[in-house]
């Protein structure tokens, strides 16, 4: 990913936060193979775990935790790597890229102050992103003990964080109670437990990338939230308040 100065972010709260708020990420290794394809990725919800204390510490001290379905042939690259290395941790290094809720195309009409004066625009494209490059270790014995410790705390932990962060079912307030692992059938969760396998990375380095106009000049970049707003749209609003947010942390930094 180009992380050019003007949309790079690492301050790590920022990171992490945007990662617990999106977290969808696409898993891409590189992984030599006579049977499978070298680069593969896959969409996989991940859990963010890193203490109270070393949210801002750097280097990262983090991990991420997922599962994989056995039949993915991108699973069947890693334990065939793992087997042959004889080790559960990968030597090369993996990527988990998270992108942002909204993102959208810009068009050279909202630059209301250089597209009259100079003409000199054209389009682009606005988004957000967090990359994450680490080390992996992944648990596929099934007869492991590690393996079954793993994948039923990243299952339940999964779980509760998706039901309460993503649909608000805290049992709270009025709000209904999450679904847990716990409501289903223990033979039919240990089934299941047998065709996945659990993925574990080490967060070696960080950084993200917010491009939300914040390289325009003030007047074009209120021409972009203005152009937004008048969408009429969830997503316009949030182009704008993200556009309106990065474009003030730009100007504060300058002062």
């Amino acid at each position: 990913m180009y992380l050019r100065p003007v949309h790079t972010d690492i301050n790590l709260p920022t990171l992490y936060k945007f990662i617990r708020s999106n977290p969808l990420g696409i898993f891409t290794t590189a992984l030599p193979s006579p049977n499978f394809h070298t680069i593969q990725s896959s969409h996989i919800p991940w859990v963010l775990d890193v203490s109270p204390e070393d949210e801002t510490t750097s280097p990262p001290k983090a991990r991420l935790r997922g599962h994989l379905a056995r039949a993915n042939p991108q699973t069947k690259a890693l334990i065939e790597n793992a087997t042959q290395k004889s080790s559960n941790t990968l030597e090369q290094e993996v990527m988990i890229l998270f992108n942002g809720p909204s993102h959208h195309y810009i068009t050279p009409k909202f630059y209301v102050d250089t597209k009259p004066s100079t003409g000199k625009v054209v389009p682009t494209w606005n988004y957000s992103a967090v990359q994450v490059y680490g080390k992996a270790t992944i648990y596929f014995d099934t007869s492991s003990p590690a393996t079954g410790e793993f994948l039923t705390s990243q299952i339940n932990e999964l779980s509760q964080q998706s039901e309460e962060k993503i649909f608000g079912y805290t049992g709270q307030n009025g709000a209904s109670k999450a679904w847990s692992v716990n409501d289903s059938p223990d033979n039919y969760i240990a089934l299941l437990k047998k065709a996945i396998i659990g993925i574990e990375i080490e967060i070696e380095s960080i950084a993200g990338k917010f491009k939300m106009s914040q390289e325009l000049a003030k007047g074009d970049r209120e021409g972009v939230i203005k152009g937004f707003e008048a969408l009429g749209t969830d997503e316009g609003d949030e182009i704008a308040r993200t556009v309106r947010e990065r474009g003030e942390l730009k100007d504060s930094a300058k002062a």
